[in-house]
């Protein structure tokens, strides 16, 4: 009787083993695939703009080249311009990531007493 009792209480202990192994792997494994998943989409996302973008600002960098107007002591002037776009499309990212969607789901602070 006492083996059999024995025999009973390690199957239930196995069983609750496995039962946490289970519950750790789908609450640590699963999210950590999504999580690898999300960010390596995310940074080939971000190389491939970042890519566009340099070849965008190249392509108006030889546009404005090509005007005559800009010849001689002015040969400078297409070069700010094109930093100039570049600051203003960084900060454009930067006040939309800002603004965008994560700053919709913090909550709202207290107002003062």
């Amino acid at each position: 009787m006492a083996k059999r009792k024995w025999s009973g209480l390690k199957s239930e202990g196995t069983e609750v083993i496995n039962l946490i192994v289970a519950y750790l792997k789908q609450e640590t494994v699963g999210p950590l695939k999504d999580l690898g998943r999300f960010t390596a989409f995310g940074t080939l996302g971000s190389v491939f703009i970042g890519g566009g973008l340099v070849l965008l600002l190249v392509g108006l960098l030889r546009g404005l080249q090509k005007f005559s107007f800009f010849q001689g002591n002015l040969d400078w002037i297409p070069y700010l311009i094109v930093a100039l776009v570049a600051v203003g499309v960084g900060a454009l990212a930067a006040w939309r990531i800002s603004s965008g969607p994560a700053r919709r789901r913090l909550p709202k602070p207290e107002a003062p007493r």
